[in-house]
């Protein structure tokens, strides 16, 4: 094959990972949190923007308020995970820019004066990082359960404030017993890749 990383490195990110659906009473650190943060924010985005914002839900009062507005499928799978994280997209990124992009300071006022023009950059870009924060969960050797079964506008008036919009909630650790549902079928290159 023509790429770089090992096969049991694509394994572990892609071929063999699943979204898991149960998982062992293991905790899951801070300082798990911190590496894989410190690995994804080099994903790259548009302007090298980050407006993704994690919120960890650790205290049992927290997880009890969260489960309230998980779907019923989601509800049981979301008590019980060692670490559960809302991502949400923070719709005043543009603020952190000037310090960002010391070499293009206008992109604050040239780009997102408007407020729909940052909220749709920072959805897209917000949901980059969320993809990109799932594959580091896998390169710590966790299970991400990423969910977007969830009563958003209930979790956003909970846990976060209007200028943050919420895009799933993801739980995480170990995995468990019968932590996978059976692989769904994936289309083939040539359902997907057009050449011009």
């Amino acid at each position: 094959m023509s790429l770089v990383l090992d096969s049991a490195t694509q394994d572990l990110l892609f071929r063999e990972a699943r979204t898991a659906n149960s998982f062992t009473d293991e905790p899951v650190t801070e300082e798990q949190v911190q590496a894989i943060y410190e690995l994804v924010k080099y994903g790259p985005t548009a302007f090298n923007a980050t407006p993704l914002r994690i919120t960890l839900v650790r205290s049992p009062e927290a997880r009890e308020r969260l489960v309230q507005h998980m779907a019923a499928g989601n509800q049981a799978k979301t008590a019980t995970a060692p670490l559960v994280a809302i991502l949400s997209a923070d719709n005043e990124f543009h603020e952190e820019l000037p310090e960002l992009l010391p070499h293009f300071p206008q992109a604050k006022d040239a780009f997102f004066a408007e407020r729909p023009v940052r909220e749709q950059s920072a959805l897209l870009n917000a949901a980059l990082q969320a993809a990109y924060f799932i594959v580091g969960v896998r390169a710590a050797g966790l299970a991400a359960g990423p969910m977007t079964g969830a009563d958003f506008a209930g979790i956003q008036k909970e846990f976060l404030d209007a200028d943050h919009t919420p895009l799933m909630v993801v739980n995480i650790g170990k995995p468990g017993e019968d932590a996978w549902f059976d692989r769904s079928p994936r289309l083939a290159f040539d359902q997907v890749v057009t050449t011009v």
